[in-house]
């Protein structure tokens, strides 16, 4: 593989009032000079749709990406299948308007704006759902607020006045549903809540709240021990009678085999069934997916699917350059990464309670290591650190193009695991 890498598709994840993940957005990450652009985003998105396996874009959850209006005008959505795809429509800027002495500023916008609205209406039309900023609240654009699914308010301009103020003409005039952006604290998602939006956008959900004398909830430690006993490659008959005593814990681990995102030919009925078939290392994984998605009920869930992303993005990046042992290695460490989170301990703390292989502790809490460069670029594809992830890229002889499809194939591998 070429180390020159044209795209880095970043995500960020679009969050319902129980913070579960509702959408991604996807960005264009790629730009050396760190301009980024709602055209950039949308040549993005059709550049990886013209080469991904159709199966790729087999997710249950939409994806929100930015684009122009030129980009609307073309021929590129008919790539796009209206039902997984929300386009998010920028309003007519002052930059693009250029008066005359005779034509003033405001004349040339709302010629602009009426005459961009066939287009909006015939994407509408085709099916797509649209999403605008809250400019389009302003009676300068209410040709286009009646096709609006989604708008947006942006927290970071917003004082909690004007939030309210915005929420209450969009309940008023539209039926559209009102996403809270750059939320960036547990406060803020629970004012914007309070105050009427129905979606959340920023990552506070996976910063870790340390408590004080927390410690491991009975379930969660059931689990640790299992993790522990399989580690150690315990006999069948010592982890059977952990089951045993815990029959949710059996059956969610059963349900998690079974789930669509395994892919077996057929089903797995029994622990002893599971060891013949899968073996234990194996089955470590998957114990490592059910502490992942047994946190408590103060974290959000979104925080698991986010775990289960980076975990299989790990793995999927690994298959070509490590082990099969160490590919299992990476699951773990991708999925642990967000331990300190899920339990709200220190990850040193919690990586203790369970006995894990050194690569992962090393990658987890020294960066360094076989595994660490890969988690390095699984958390660069969910933020901006454009540097990271060229030089990690580069390390690793990984094109762009081979990352993004491995980002979109572990999103929808997470989407079918965690929504069954």
């Amino acid at each position: 593989m070429s180390a020159d890498i044209p795209l880095h598709v970043a995500r960020q994840p679009i969050l319902d009032a129980q913070r579960t993940i509702f959408a991604y957005e996807l960005f264009d990450r790629s730009r050396t000079d760190g301009v980024y652009s709602a055209a950039s985003d949308a040549a993005l998105l059709f550049n990886l749709l013209s080469s991904a396996d159709l199966d790729v874009w087999n997710s249950k959850r939409p994806v929100f990406v930015n684009c122009t209006h030129h980009t609307l005008s073309g021929g590129h959505l008919d790539l796009v299948e209206p039902e997984r795809v929300v386009l998010e429509i920028p309003p007519v800027t002052a930059q693009a308007v250029h008066a005359t002495e005779a034509y003033t500023v405001e004349a040339y916008a709302a010629e602009a704006i009426e005459a961009h609205l066939p287009t909006l209406f015939d994407v509408h039309q085709r099916g797509f759902r649209l999403c605008f900023e809250d400019s389009v609240l302003t009676p300068a654009y209410a040709g286009w607020l009646p096709l609006a699914s989604f708008i947006k308010l942006d927290l970071g301009r917003l004082d909690t006045q004007a939030l309210a103020c915005a929420v209450r003409q969009a309940k008023q005039t539209s039926n559209a549903r009102r996403i809270a952006t750059k939320v960036e604290t547990a406060e803020q998602f629970q004012l914007a809540r309070e105050l009427g939006c129905h979606l959340f956008q920023g990552y506070w959900f996976a910063r870790p709240v340390l408590l004080r004398g927390r410690t491991v909830r009975p379930a969660q430690a059931t689990i640790i021990q299992l993790l522990n006993l399989v580690g150690r490659q315990a006999s069948t008959n010592d982890i059977e009678a952990v089951l045993k005593h815990d029959p949710t814990l059996s059956f969610n681990l059963l349900r998690f085999i079974n789930s669509a995102g395994f892919g077996l030919s057929c089903e797995i009925t029994s622990f002893r069934h599971a060891v013949m078939i899968l073996g234990l290392k194996k089955l470590f994984r998957w114990a490592a997916l059910l502490l992942t998605t047994s946190g408590n009920g103060d974290v959000a869930p979104a925080v698991a699917t986010a775990a289960v992303v980076r975990g299989r993005l790990m793995e999927l990046l690994a298959k070509d350059l490590l082990s099969p042992e160490d590919c299992d290695s990476a699951f773990v460490t991708g999925v642990f990464s967000l331990l300190d989170t899920m339990l709200g301990l220190p990850l040193a703390d919690a990586l203790a309670a369970i006995a894990l292989p050194a690569t992962v502790t090393d990658a987890l809490l020294h960066d360094r290591g076989v595994l660490a460069p890969f988690l390095r670029l699984a958390l660069a594809c969910e933020n901006v650190d454009d540097e990271a992830f060229a030089a990690t890229a580069t390390a690793l002889h990984l094109t762009g193009d081979y990352i993004n499809l491995a980002h979109l194939d572990a999103l929808v591998w997470a989407d079918q695991l965690t929504m069954v």
